[in-house]
């Protein structure tokens, strides 16, 4: 992310501008104001640059001749990616002259494997023996036979650990990449599990009737270009009775809150170069990113599609909230 301010001019544009907003910072640079904003906050959040309140930022004079004066011998922008960046960046420039990002499709079949271990140590060691059973009465109607549904499934970790545990239900993992629904496809082969479907669609493709007893989403509503399609969608979907169980990215509404983080500017980083991307990758995409759904966001946008039950679950995951969420 220094490298691309380096190239963009985004330091350039900045210095000795005193405390600068986004929409000033997009004029002088030409380029978009969603990503210019994402990139402003990775970088105040890792204090390269300062945070003056109401989404103005100012580059430090201490901070020019580190990454604005390529004269100067403390010049080090220059020095922040290697040839192995080159497509990832190439791509970024694009994304931020455009306002349009990447699916998860576009990322091939390595894009499949992201984050594939964490997932299964989550799926089997938190989702099956600690959070399920937490959910009213969800536990028992897996175990006597239930129709479930993961939408944006990915690696299909939950898919397969529910599948394994609830031989009785029939679990349906839905993707929007066709090279994660491959990957589920062989890996339930291979478990020789035989109560697993599996769908190549968005999540707004969902039956348009109460079908699903138990519906998912883990960490991906905030990677989806029209979450409030989605989620409009799985409360038509879900059974009266029905569950709808919710996993995003632990954050607060304010980005001055958010500070207190110390993870903050990786996930940022995580957003400019996945998460955002992702929601982005259509023209009108939400672009909420990885910290835009917080729990304010979440219980609005579940109510302004017409649930009634929402409550949030803290499972003591640092990284991450949960919601359980009724018609």
């Amino acid at each position: 992310m220094v490298h691309l301010g380096n190239e963009l001019g985004l330091y350039q544009a900045m210095a000795g501008a005193g405390p600068v907003g986004v929409g000033a910072l997009a004029e002088r640079t030409g380029l978009h104001e969603r990503w210019i904003l994402e990139w402003l906050r990775l970088q105040a959040a890792a204090k390269l640059i300062d945070y003056r309140g109401d989404d103005r930022f100012e580059l430090p004079d201490a901070a020019i001749n580190l990454l604005v004066d390529m004269e100067s011998k403390s010049f080090v922008a220059g020095e922040f990616a290697g040839p192995e960046m080159a497509n990832t960046l190439a791509r970024l420039y694009e994304n931020f002259r455009t306002g349009l990002g990447n699916s998860y499709e576009s990322a091939g079949p390595d894009g499949a494997h992201r984050g594939e271990c964490r997932h299964w140590l989550a799926a089997r060691n938190d989702l099956i023996p600690k959070m399920i059973p937490a959910l009213d009465g969800v536990e028992t109607k897996l175990q006597a036979g239930a129709l479930v549904a993961d939408v944006g499934c990915g690696d299909g970790a939950a898919v397969l650990a529910m599948a394994e545990s609830y031989p009785n239900s029939r679990i349906v993992g839905i993707d929007a990449s066709r090279h994660a629904v491959a990957l589920v496809a062989e890996k339930a082969q291979g478990m020789g599990l035989t109560n697993v479907d599996l769908r190549h669609a968005g999540g707004e493709d969902l039956a348009p009737e109460p079908t699903y007893d138990f519906l998912i989403t883990l960490d991906c509503l905030h990677d989806m270009t029209r979450p409030a399609e989605v989620i409009a969608a799985i409360k038509r979907g879900l059974k009266a009775d029905g569950t709808w169980f919710i996993k995003d990215i632990r954050s607060k509404p304010k980005f001055e809150d958010n500070l207190r983080n110390p993870m903050l500017a990786m996930m940022y980083g995580f957003s400019l170069m996945s998460c955002m991307s992702s929601a982005m990758s259509e023209p009108g995409g939400a672009g909420l990113g990885t910290l835009g759904f917080n729990p304010a966001v979440a219980e609005r946008m579940v109510r302004e599609a017409g649930f009634t039950q929402f409550r949030m679950h803290d499972f003591k995951d640092p990284g991450n909230l949960y919601y359980e969420v009724r018609h």
